[in-house]
């Protein structure tokens, strides 16, 4: 019986930390379609081994806000920056030009106060206002039992 419990524990946190790590992680690699991109992109780049970030807003593309937030990170010493969240402002309501981003308009990045040895203890989230950006990074980062800070946020 212990074995089976503990069996069913260790599952579900394997299962939930793939999860968090495919749901904190937007490689930035991904092809862009080619498709009119509208909206005012912004995008937040995190170096979990330093514990730096960056971030911009206010580009016409998102690759462009991708590179520049992965740029603003390794000005500030990050050695492994990797965009971590995307996001844009509503000129339009719907993702009418089909490149599947929605049009949220805040994103945020949350962070552990102390670093423990938990799989992630940060997450960036994105959604409609600052408010629920920052309510949802938190509550992701302390998912592995952290408390978690608002380090930076964003909106367009």
């Amino acid at each position: 019986m212990r074995f089976r419990f503990a069996m069913g524990v260790i599952g579900s946190l394997l299962l939930s930390t793939a999860y968090l790590a495919a749901a904190d992680l937007i490689v930035p690699d991904v092809p862009v379609p080619d498709v009119e991109e509208r909206g005012i992109w912004a995008a937040i780049a995190y170096s979990e081994a330093d514990g730096v970030h960056g971030f911009f807003w206010g580009a016409d593309k998102r690759q462009e806000a991708t590179d520049l937030a992965i740029k603003h990170c390794e000005n500030d010493g990050g050695k492994d920056c990797v965009v971590v969240e995307v996001f844009r402002n509503h000129r339009h309501w719907d993702d009418d030009d089909n490149t599947g981003f929605p049009y949220l308009h805040c994103g945020a990045l949350a962070v552990a106060k102390e670093k423990t040895s938990k799989i992630s203890n940060w997450s960036a989230k994105s959604a409609l206002n600052r408010g629920e950006a920052e309510d949802a990074a938190i509550s992701a980062c302390e998912v592995g039992g952290t408390k978690c800070n608002i380090r930076e946020w964003v909106c367009t």
